[in-house]
């Protein structure tokens, strides 16, 4: 991978864990994350007269991914009613980065030299500490369960939006349109859904008295920080896209995980959560890792 990328790649990682803090701001999860997926979806509108119409062999991972990122937001936001910050996004994000490399052997026919397959390794064991050890005691079932889960539908879009960044043959518009389309998928989802869990629907009950139409009056206040993370979102995962079309799969989804490193900053800095030393010294693994990808 060239330098340029790798750069661009970690800094789309520091824009991730900014947007996925927002989760643990206010509003229940699946709203919030429902909320900055649509921030995105109305930024990506504002790009759309800039970037070309997606070939028609990208439109059917367009879809496959909009409907993926349902599984991932919902999953997502039942993670965080089990655990915080440091704890469920090195769990959640930590764990597709071998899903992606496997499967991309499998389904694209990428090779990955030995030296980073073995970074890969470290990285990802950097990243496990930190969640299982790192916490307040070792994660619930109901925690690893769902953090798994979501891992499971990031990989799922990860490689669904690869292959459909590559068969379109321009990023950009790619990711444009995804985002428009997602953002519009998730409202819709959001305007007709039930609540995700009973504390969810006590909570709903409480501050908007019924679901649908009513939903979008009482997240007015919110709409600020909706744009803004829906801009990071947006902005994130589009230079991944453009990187996943210029060097392997696996090595950009690895790589954007060192937003686990970031998240922690954030968790401690922003959000008051503790900094256990194993979680320092799960950093420096994942730095090590990250090292070890880039020489090989």
């Amino acid at each position: 991978m060239e330098t340029g990328v790798f750069l661009m790649v970690i800094a789309a990682a520091a824009l991730h864990a900014g947007w996925n803090a927002l989760l643990k701001i206010g509003l229940d999860r699946f709203l919030t994350a429902s909320l900055i997926q649509i921030g995105a979806g109305i930024v990506a509108l504002l790009a759309l007269p800039f970037v070309a119409v997606p070939a028609a062999a990208a439109w059917p991972w367009i879809i496959l991914s909009a409907l993926l990122h349902i599984g991932y937001n919902l999953f997502l936001s039942r993670a965080y009613q089990h655990g915080d910050l440091g704890q469920v996004y090195p769990l959640s994000r930590g764990s597709s980065p071998l899903l992606v490399a496997a499967l991309s052997v499998l389904l694209l026919g990428e090779v990955l030299p030995s030296g980073q397959w073995l970074g890969l390794g470290v990285l990802v064991g950097g990243i496990w500490l930190m969640a299982m050890r790192g916490g307040h005691g070792r994660p619930r079932s109901s925690l690893l369960i769902n953090a798994l889960l979501t891992a499971l539908f990031i990989a799922g879009y990860t490689l669904a939006d690869a292959s459909g960044a590559r068969a379109n043959g321009d990023p950009l518009s790619y990711s444009a349109w995804l985002f428009a389309v997602n953002g519009l998928v998730m409202a819709l989802v959001m305007l007709g859904s039930v609540p995700v869990s009973r504390t969810a629907a006590l909570k709903w009950k409480q501050t908007l008295g019924q679901r649908g139409p009513a939903i979008i009056s009482a997240l007015g206040p919110h709409w600020r920080a909706g744009l803004l993370g829906g801009a990071m979102s947006m902005l994130a995962y589009s230079i991944a896209i453009w990187a996943m079309t210029l060097a392997p799969v696996a090595l950009v989804s690895a790589l954007r995980e060192t937003s686990v490193v970031f998240a922690l900053l954030i968790g401690r800095l922003w959000l008051k959560e503790s900094l256990p030393p194993l979680r320092a010294v799960a950093c420096l693994i994942i730095v090590a890792g990250v090292a070890m990808m880039k020489l090989s």
